[in-house]
């Protein structure tokens, strides 16, 4: 199974890694405000990640680690 982390606190919010997201399980944050004021990005449901790596190549901060 992969795990995806995010390194919240860099997250600017900018939602490329939910458009990318083929099993539509990363959303932005409506809880969560990082120490930047952004609502970060989070994924929603673990074990359904394929480990496609999509979103972290979306990221144009890569705040994103997939490991397989």
């Amino acid at each position: 199974m992969a795990k995806v982390t995010f390194a919240t606190d860099l997250c600017k919010g900018c939602a490329l890694c939910v458009g990318a997201c083929p099993k539509g399980i990363i959303a932005i944050s409506k809880t969560k405000i990082n120490k930047q004021g952004h609502c970060p990005a989070e994924i929603t449901d673990q074990e359904k990640c394929i480990g496609c790596a999509f979103c972290a190549t979306m990221c144009p901060d890569c705040v994103i680690t997939v490991e397989k």
